[in-house]
């Protein structure tokens, strides 16, 4: 009975340590995009996409790749001051007193710039995204 248990968890463990491995498309996608990055941890965000986690000149990022191997966004580290004015106005308005988090700035591959504020909210992280029109998306 030992022994089952055993082997039922070593399979959960190796089942949970290879599923955040990505493809090689990934990793040689990533490497020619970052080049330079260090500190990488890769994070399998759905059955399609991996995330990595990184740095890259100095600073921490995150970027997601299709499971093909195609990039679909970095996210870079801000602060809420230096949002776009209508971001900063938008977010003031509606969650005043607000506690933040963390601030994002996040480029898609697709040429489309977001902006994700998370706050606190109770015992919950709740995380807004918004457009540099300062639209909140939903």
């Amino acid at each position: 009975m030992k022994q089952i248990i055993l082997m039922a968890c070593m399979l959960a463990i190796s089942t949970f340590l290879f599923a955040s491995t990505p493809p090689e498309a990934v990793t040689k996608a990533f490497n020619q995009k970052f080049p330079s990055a260090t500190h990488v941890k890769w994070d399998k965000e759905n059955a399609h996409e991996y995330e990595a986690s990184f740095e890259w000149k100095g600073v921490n990022y995150s970027a997601n790749f299709s499971d093909l191997g195609l990039w679909l966004e970095i996210e870079s580290p801000s602060s809420l001051n230096q949002l776009p004015e209508k971001v900063q106005t938008s977010f003031n308005a509606t969650h005043k007193g607000a506690k933040v988090k963390a601030v994002a700035k996040i480029e898609t591959s697709k040429g489309i710039t977001k902006f994700e504020i998370e706050i606190k909210q109770g015992n919950k992280t709740i995380e807004l995204f918004y457009t540099a029109e300062g639209t909140e998306i939903k």
